[in-house]
């Protein structure tokens, strides 16, 4: 059906050349190719031909010797094959082009486990068969820059593009400051639109130039990934265009907010009703038992929610972002938050990961620890109230990249039961070259402590 319909969206748009096909590789980088758009009868007959090692390639886009995917199994093709909504047009291409998602199997048409979207259908697979659909919305965090940091290789914020007037403070919910970039935003809800990606709210968060975009709630985790993977490339893209640059990265000013990715979860039964919906403010023993396995989860998985060494700059008491893995009503110090409000819409907001953090492994994290948490009825602690930065040591999340690949490879039982081993494997590998490679680079930082005093 999907071919189907691919070939009725070219016929329309009788003018397209060429086909984006991407696919997110653990880092969630976009990897792929560019075809002619005569070539879409072979995408669907024969699919897309990539090594499966191009999955797990580190940050730098270099192999990663220890995958087990390389010389082990002569770097062999996997078979990628056209996924989620389908076909779509690419807004701000300067020339008529569309797009497709895609999604990587082994020779034989078995998933291939280490794409991080078949990670995620395993998860959903999972809560089907027990009549159950995890609904979920999306919050990413980013930074506007100015266009030349690149260049530069420093952060800097951008001018406000109508007044000109430069961004060095932090304006949260100013309207005024949303209004410098009406065009930009107005660019992106466009982009959001044409590709299917339903953005909702827009806000001016706590950084010089931070913004954090909302999407809508959806029935489905790997569409809300997909939608999520979606609305990052498209606001790199539009940012460019309007000589910005825009990026995820986690904490990119050390005393300025961090970027984060919160995800908000509710569970409906094969009625539709929601599991956690009990009519009142504390919400049912469901939500609780779902509470109680994200929490089990969460240490872990930390290696998921912030996989690069500036991840864990975001954990600072007093900054939003949790420091310890508890929960609580109303409580933005928690990892995990149960707003207020309609009994109905009742769910919890993981807050714990970054907006460098691969969409479709958070939510298979997040989801995988639900599933836990209600197959095995666990009850998790009291929730807090107050701050939560002065807990017991015993919930403190890893604030450091070996703390968080020490707790991801210790629970390996757990999470490759529930994850996959061959993902286990492979995501090990790829964080462990990219940790001994940033272990050979010394900063400048270092250099102005350390040179002329030691």
């Amino acid at each position: 059906m999907m071919f189907e319909e691919a070939r009725a969206f070219l016929h329309q748009a009788s003018r397209v050349e060429e086909i984006d096909l991407l696919i997110s590789d653990l880092n969630g980088v976009l990897r792929g190719k560019r075809v002619p758009a005569t070539a879409l009868d072979g995408v669907f007959d024969e699919g897309m031909k990539l090594p499966r090692s191009v999955l797990a390639l580190d940050i730098w886009g270099t192999d990663v010797m220890d995958s087990g995917l390389m010389w082990e199994t002569g770097d062999g093709d996997g078979v990628c094959h056209p996924c989620g909504q389908g076909m779509v047009m690419v807004p701000w291409a300067p020339r008529p082009r569309t797009q497709m998602l895609m999604t990587m199997h082994n020779p034989d048409g078995t998933p291939f486990m280490a794409d991080p979207r078949q990670v995620l259908v395993r998860q959903c697979e999972r809560f089907k068969a027990l009549g159950l659909t995890p609904v979920v919305a999306t919050e990413l965090e980013f930074y506007f820059m100015a266009s030349d940091v690149l260049e530069r290789g420093r952060p800097r914020p951008p001018t406000a593009p109508e007044t000109g007037y430069a961004l060095e403070t932090s304006q949260v919910y100013s309207m005024d400051e949303l209004e410098e970039f009406t065009t930009v935003f107005a660019a992106i809800r466009d982009a959001c639109k044409v590709q299917g990606v339903p953005g909702d709210t827009c806000i001016v968060e706590n950084g010089p130039g931070q913004f954090e975009i909302n999407l809508e709630h959806v029935a489905d985790p790997v569409l809300a990934a997909d939608q999520t993977v979606l609305l990052k490339r498209i606001v790199r893209n539009i940012a460019r265009r309007h000589d910005l640059h825009a990026t995820f990265m986690p904490k990119p000013y050390g005393d300025q907010a961090g970027s984060g990715f919160h995800v908000h979860c509710s569970v409906v039964d094969e009625q539709g009703r929601n599991i956690f919906d009990d009519g009142g403010e504390m919400g049912t023993a469901a939500l609780r038992h779902a509470v109680g396995g994200v929490l089990q989860f969460m240490i872990p998985s930390m290696l998921i929610y912030a996989p690069h060494l500036n991840s864990y700059r975001r954990f600072q008491p007093g900054t939003h972002a949790p420091t310890h893995a508890v929960w609580g009503y109303e409580n933005r110090s928690a990892a995990i938050r149960i707003p207020n409000g309609n009994p109905a819409a009742r769910r919890f907001e993981h807050r714990v990961a970054g907006a460098d953090a691969n969409p479709y492994l958070v939510l298979a994290s997040i989801i995988a620890g639900v599933l836990h948490g209600l197959e095995n009825r666990i009850e998790p602690p009291a929730p807090i109230q107050g701050s939560a930065y002065d807990r017991s040591p015993e919930t403190t999340l890893p604030s450091d990249w070996d703390w968080g690949m020490d707790s991801f490879n210790n629970n390996a039982i757990l999470l490759q039961g529930a994850l996959g081993e061959s993902f286990h494997t492979v995501f090990r590998a790829c964080k462990r070259q990219e940790r001994n490679k940033m272990m050979r680079k010394v900063t400048d930082a270092e250099y102005a402590t350390y040179l002329g005093v030691l």
